[in-house]
């Protein structure tokens, strides 16, 4: 099964590629930009045809593709060319990219989700006997956060409060309305009967209704954000090396081994699509880090243009924003070389 799993994870690194070029190709034909290519994979072509203005070519090397567009990085006569258009064109078409893989990560939540009966949420059902919470908090109380983090889901309760000592603000939705507790002592106690501690109370189950499910599919998007800022925060505090940072290569043999550590098949490809679509969101968030070569840097830059045009009263030449892109491309080439090689020695530690 282990071939099995790699040849899906290949195809659903490919399709993630894709879906993020069809999300700037459909952005550009709606907001009337030339295109001249739309490819999907990378390297020669095997297929390549024309219809209207655009070549459509399906390549050899099956991860990647692109969508080229008239004037990308340069000068041009062509009034249609990307570097011709408004600002908000060119932004909507930038952004359409990770808008895509946002989406596709939510739809396959939701398609995971979609066989559920019921849902753990972080609202109280219970208490133990002699609880000391039971009074400041209340059956029906859902966490909305502590100490400032959002509580997506039941188990983001219990990291944040074992974090930073016992006491903390939380705040709760109660009766549709939000009930903040300040400096609110709370740690976990042993209570009669019970050979662990915990807080003393216990969440309770929400039939899967569309709208709980859609909640669910929403909050569970919101947590792969949080982790992605989470691990760049590690990242750029030194907590973590850049040799921890997995390429194509090595996203690939995770896909891989998550399907092969699985229990069952049907375990197994629901661990990989949930993979997947965390993949999809990292790469939504990650694409719009204000980096050169990145669509977030190409928003940063057309941000600072507009804002240097405006002031000078004329058009910047395009082509000193190419330059900067260029060697952004050069680095982020290099630095995906560098993430590979160490992707493939982890291969053979192993």
């Amino acid at each position: 099964m282990t071939a099995v799993y790699i040849l899906i994870a290949i195809l659903l690194f490919g399709v993630l590629i894709v879906v993020h070029e069809a999300g700037h190709f459909t952005a550009a034909k709606l907001c009337g930009v030339r295109v001249n290519e739309f490819a999907v994979g990378m390297g020669p072509a095997i297929i390549k045809r024309k219809k209207g203005e655009t070549d459509y070519s399906l390549r050899c090397i099956p991860i990647g593709g692109y969508c080229a567009m008239a004037g990308e990085d340069e000068e041009s006569e062509d009034p249609r060319a990307f570097t011709n258009q408004p600002a908000w064109k060119r932004l909507i078409i930038l952004v359409a990219g990770s808008l895509m893989n946002f989406l596709l990560g939510m739809l396959i939540i939701a398609i995971l989700f979609a066989p559920a009966q019921a849902f753990i949420s972080p609202v109280i059902a219970s208490f133990a006997d002699n609880c000391p919470y039971d009074g400041p908090l209340q059956v029906g109380d859902r966490f909305y956060s502590v100490d400032g983090h959002r509580i997506y889901q039941y188990y983001d309760f219990t990291d944040y409060m074992d974090k930073n000592g016992p006491v903390h603000d939380i705040v709760v939705i109660r009766d549709g309305h939000r009930f903040k507790l300040d400096d609110f002592s709370m740690e976990k106690l042993l209570y009669e009967g019970e050979t662990q501690k915990r807080y003393g109370f216990s969440f309770g189950y929400e039939e899967a209704t569309f709208t709980v499910k859609f909640r669910n599919v929403w909050n569970t998007s919101m947590e792969f954000v949080r982790w992605v800022w989470a691990g760049l925060a590690e990242l750029v505090s030194g907590n973590v090396s850049v040799n921890d940072i997995s390429g194509p290569v090595g996203i690939v043999d995770m896909i891989a081994e998550t399907g092969e550590q699985a229990e069952s098949t049907s375990d197994a490809f629901y661990s990989i699509f949930y993979l997947g679509a965390f993949i999809a969101i990292n790469l939504a968030v990650m694409n719009m880090l204000p980096i050169p070569a990145l669509d977030g840097g190409r928003v940063f830059l057309l941000i600072v243009t507009a804002a240097i045009e405006k002031i000078i009263g004329k058009k910047l030449d395009p082509k000193y924003e190419g330059y900067i892109h260029a060697a952004g491309m050069v680095l982020l080439l290099a630095f995906m070389a560098f993430i590979m090689f160490n992707d493939v020695l982890k291969l053979f530690r192993k």
